[in-house]
């Protein structure tokens, strides 16, 4: 791929090893209600979303979905009160690859766009524990928050993409750990979307959305981009 000016992350199990710990607080958060539901199931229904919606997207599948889902406000209110308790302790680091990575994409004057379906809240409490720094690590956050429309919308892409004066989406690369965020990558147009195995799914998975290619570090991509 030529001409490549922005590689666009996930966070969690793309750049964030948090032992999805928001994944397992979500299945705890619904279990409250439904103990059937298994963090497989969390994955399959809720990984990359903006949480909220990854709640209303998997109890929807249960049985008597309707009624699950208006239940979705209390379920996700707990979720958030339960998350804010098992980040308090939580050690994060940086998935395998990431930060050598990153480092060659500056070398190569690549900028580095941070998106989620986290809340700018949540986003930055991990970066400070990864002690990450606007100008550094990355060039420019986006959270869930700050899009009108959640993925696979392409808001959010949309959003770094202008927020750093870029025009061209077929110059960004999508990295994500999701199908979610794979298919984030090709409704905005970008010139590559790559599924990476550190997190939420599998490569088996990840396969389904068609992504120009899945890798298990971040590093594989770096003859590419050179």
């Amino acid at each position: 791929m030529k001409n490549v000016k922005l590689v666009v992350f996930d966070m969690a199990g793309t750049t964030v090893d948090e032992d999805n710990v928001v994944y397992k607080t979500l299945q705890k958060a619904i279990n409250q209600y439904d103990e059937s539901v298994t963090l497989d199931f969390v994955l399959d229904h809720g990984a990359g979303k903006e949480k909220h919606q990854a709640i209303k997207d998997i109890v929807i599948h249960l049985a008597e979905g309707q009624r699950w889902l208006n239940m979705s406000e209390v379920i996700f209110s707990e979720f958030v009160k339960m998350l804010d308790l098992a980040y308090g302790d939580l050690v994060v680091k940086p998935c395998a690859g990431v930060v050598d990575f990153i480092g060659e994409l500056r070398k190569l004057g690549i900028k580095v766009a941070l998106n989620t379906g986290y809340n700018s809240e949540v986003a930055n409490l991990l970066l400070k524990k990864l002690s990450w720094e606007k100008g550094r690590e990355y060039d420019i956050l986006v959270t869930a928050d700050l899009a009108t429309q959640s993925r696979p919308h392409p808001d959010m892409i949309y959003l770094a993409m202008d927020g750093l004066g870029l025009k061209d989406s077929s110059d960004v690369v999508k990295i994500g750990d999701s199908i979610i965020d794979i298919e984030e990558g090709k409704n905005a147009g970008c010139g590559m979307t790559v599924g990476v195995t550190t997190g939420a799914q599998t490569r088996i998975q990840l396969l389904t959305a068609n992504p120009t290619c899945v890798v298990d570090n971040v590093l594989e991509l770096l003859d590419i981009l050179k």
